[in-house]
């Protein structure tokens, strides 16, 4: 029973689970920390109270569960791809079935989106509150089943598979876990009718709109035995690697000019309004680190296709957990 648990764990590819984990809980704490937050709409000081610790607790659990079920279905899917990129997962060797994983990620996806019917942002506080609310509440349950249509776009054949498309493959990522995943953690606290959230999301957008290539390098054997034209396929391995390279620098620089340009809607107020000194300081550091990202890529690219995980596959992470941690410290001083 324990390894049957273990197995199905490590099928979750749980190292993949913190970065939409900690986006999440950052969001939640920048929409607390924003001129958005609820009680300073009200005119009430900024508080924090069980409700909105249980809804984020409760969301970014959810994000974690729903970023388990997309990989399950995206190995369920990839069975071609990986029995060439990834022999040794349970799909391949046969520890789990194929019926079993389907299934598994049913589960998965159920448990991860209908819970989030209950989050629900202040002064809805009571439970019956959360569950009797107009559909207008109800904007995390909205955007978590957007994103689960997303994962499913990427992935299954009867929704597009756009993975087998070199853009669309880059955009069916970078919307959900990066635009939509800090929208959703903004909903658990705050409304996203506002600019600020999309705006911040726009940055995690464009920067996965291009960083998340850096998986594609490796796994161009199986992927194009499997009829996946992505980037470094259909382009060539050097004109992908030059084609990536602009998304880990120039996103970055939107938090500079976000932290100082007027909101257009509220121009009271900065479109992003969190610590403005942090927020600039944290955008320029993103940006150099992301020009050695760059020189990494760029120095040799024909690298990127010989290493299963190619150190600008780590400063990828790592540079989306430093802006998600940025983000709340910004909005927190």
């Amino acid at each position: 029973m324990l390894d049957s648990f273990r197995l199905y764990v490590r099928f979750t590819r749980p190292f993949t689970l913190l970065p939409p984990l900690l986006g999440v809980i950052s969001g939640a704490i920048t929409a607390w920390g924003s001129a958005s937050n609820p009680h300073v709409l009200a005119g009430q000081p900024r508080q924090w109270t069980w409700s909105i610790v249980a809804m984020i607790l409760l969301g970014s659990a959810c994000a974690a569960m729903l970023n388990a079920a997309s990989n399950v279905i995206n190995q369920y899917y990839d069975f071609e791809n990986d029995r060439i990129n990834k022999p040794t997962r349970p799909l391949i060797t046969g520890e789990i079935s194929m019926g079993a994983a389907y299934r598994y990620a049913i589960v998965l996806y159920a448990i991860a989106v209908v819970p989030t019917w209950l989050v629900v942002t202040w002064p809805a506080v009571s439970l019956a509150e959360k569950l009797r609310g107009p559909l207008s509440q109800h904007q995390c349950f909205a955007i978590f089943t957007l994103g689960l249509i997303f994962t499913l776009i990427y992935s299954a054949p009867g929704f597009g598979r756009t993975k087998a498309n070199a853009f669309l493959a880059n955009l069916t990522i970078a919307i959900p876990r990066g635009c939509l995943l800090k929208v959703a953690g903004w909903s658990m606290v705050a409304s996203v009718f506002h600019v600020e959230p999309w705006f911040i999301g726009s940055i995690f957008f464009l920067f996965l709109a291009g960083a998340a290539s850096t998986k594609d390098f490796s796994d161009m054997p199986g992927d194009a035995a499997a009829g996946c034209r992505t980037l470094p396929i259909r382009f060539g391995v050097t004109s992908a690697a030059r084609m990536i390279a602009p998304f880990f620098v120039l996103p970055w620089l939107l938090m500079p000019i976000g932290a100082w340009l007027r909101d257009p809607w509220s121009p009271e107020h900065t479109i992003l309004t969190g610590n403005r000194w942090v927020l600039t300081g944290l955008g320029f550091g993103l940006a150099v680190w992301g020009c050695y990202t760059v020189y990494l890529i760029l120095r040799d690219p024909e690298d990127l296709a010989k290493v299963e995980n190619h150190p600008s596959w780590t400063h990828m992470y790592l540079m989306m957990m430093a802006a998600q941690v940025g983000f709340a410290v910004a909005y927190l001083l």
